[in-house]
């Protein structure tokens, strides 16, 4: 029970390889699965796609024995970026399976789970539900063996991903400009999606570590940590690329570089689709979570769209992209959701809108960028923290107590966390659901004040 406790998480099913996520696991995870889908009325057969890890095909494998055994019939994509999974299981209509994890080191793997349409499934739209069928053993009885068969859809997934755009978007017939592109794959699956994609491009592609590695030789297929896109940049200052491209191990994140080798913040790469987006759907609703920039509501609104400030995490933004009608969110760890996409997902879709964008334009990425790039953040800052609670009021209590000396007016809200905002300034201090952590983010209109918030937070922390 605290092994199923453990791997079961918010979002997804994650653990160590042999000792927590194991074939005998998989399996039973396919039978509570099975009657998860059967409970909802689903279609009975399933999508399967796994990522390069050694252990994926084995656990993809016991997944789908476990869907067999109850009559369900499976699908198995073979290799696949998340997002392709997503497009196998919203182009069919059918529930679906992505075996990876993600941007973790090489000795975890997980499971990612959709409703048919790619709707995704959570904590409280299945997981939990999940996590109580195994604890309390899924039923183990066979029935009728069902059918597996095989399918590659990478053509189609690109061909989708395309018809998404104006027919001479990217054609080289239709764009005098050449990009130079710099991708590095980080050993994960945009070394099985970005080829077929690029190729439709007029551009120069220069890869990097597109070798499929789920061990990741060369480094951590997480590029939200700066150390990681350190290679990236360095390939697009030797090479003189237009952009580099950088995406994590199921290439479901996607992050930018510019010409100069400065990293872009994701928040500008959210409002430049935001304002993309509402040029196709005028008034349209933009989400974007609470901790990306001020530039971004700011942007949607300039260009006549509407934003909706959500919490962190892919199911609560897929959730109100349901629930509003919004054609576009985004989130500051580099997730980008597209109504057109069965409101799911996709890094490599993000990464066209970006180029796209370049060839439109005419201009750098740089000076592309500009208009979004408003503020000063911190980055996100952890900090490990026993008594979480007791913290975020200690944190809370100061800036009530001191808002007479350091700001006219402050707004406090719990959305997610504890958010402290001024005129010029915005607090964001949230728990990790995985870990003791207290996940620190500050925006400001200058350097210095952003600085002096993060240490008055990181002083109040330290003595907890």
């Amino acid at each position: 029970m605290e092994l199923v406790d453990r791997i079961i998480k918010a979002y997804d099913i994650r653990g160590l390889v042999d000792s927590e996520l194991t074939p005998d696991f998989a399996f039973a995870a396919g039978i509570a699965f099975a009657s998860f889908l059967e409970m909802k009325k689903e279609p009975g057969t399933v999508v399967i796609g796994e990522d390069m890890r050694p252990s994926s095909p084995e656990l993809a494998t016991a997944f789908a024995d476990g869907l067999l055994s109850q009559s369900f019939d499976v699908i198995r994509i073979g290799l696949a970026a998340t997002d392709q999974l997503y497009f196998a299981s919203g182009s069919k209509n059918l529930p679906g399976a992505m075996f990876t994890a993600s941007h973790n080191p090489a000795e975890y793997n997980g499971i990612k789970l959709c409703l048919s349409g790619a709707r995704p499934i959570g904590q409280d739209s299945g997981l939990g539900w999940i996590r109580e069928s195994i604890r309390n053993g899924a039923p183990m009885a066979l029935r009728n063996s069902g059918k597996a068969t095989e399918l590659s859809m990478l053509n189609d997934y690109v061909d989708f991903l395309f018809s998404l755009f104006p027919s001479d978007a990217f054609a080289k017939e239709f764009n005098k400009r050449s990009l130079s592109i710099a991708i590095d794959a980080g050993n994960g699956m945009a070394g099985h999606t970005a080829p077929a994609v690029m190729a439709k491009i007029n551009a120069n592609v220069f890869p990097l570590y597109f070798e499929l590695d789920g061990t990741f030789p060369n480094h951590e297929a997480n590029p939200i940590d700066p150390k990681n896109l350190s290679d990236l940049q360095s390939l697009v200052r030797k090479r003189k690329a237009d952009i580099g491209l950088a995406f994590d191990g199921d290439a479901d994140r996607c992050f930018l570089v510019d010409e100069t080798g400065a990293t872009v913040d994701p928040s500008a790469l959210t409002a430049l689709i935001a304002s993309r987006e509402l040029s196709r759907h005028p008034g349209a609703t933009i989400i974007h979570n609470l901790i990306c920039s001020r530039a971004v509501p700011e942007t949607i609104r300039e260009f006549g769209g509407t934003p909706l400030r959500s919490r962190v995490g892919h199911s609560f933004i897929k959730g109100l992209m349901a629930d509003s009608g919004a054609v576009f969110g985004g989130e500051h760890s580099g997730h980008f959701y597209f109504k057109d996409f069965w409101s799911a997902d996709s890094g490599m879709l993000a990464a066209l809108h970006a180029i796209a964008a370049l060839l439109e334009s005419g201009k750098s990425l740089s000076k592309l960028l500009a208009p979004f790039n408003r503020y000063k953040s911190s980055g996100e800052l952890n900090t490990k923290v026993i008594d979480q609670k007791s913290a975020l009021n200690n944190v809370k209590s100061y800036f009530i107590n001191a808002s007479g000396s350091i700001e006219d007016s402050i707004e406090i809200d719990e959305l997610d966390g504890l958010t402290i905002s001024a005129e010029n300034w915005w607090i964001n201090l949230r728990p990790s659901n995985t870990e003791p952590l207290l996940r620190l983010n500050v925006e400001a209109s200058t350097a210095n004040v952003t600085t002096r918030l993060v240490n008055q937070v990181l002083d109040i922390l330290k003595k907890q």
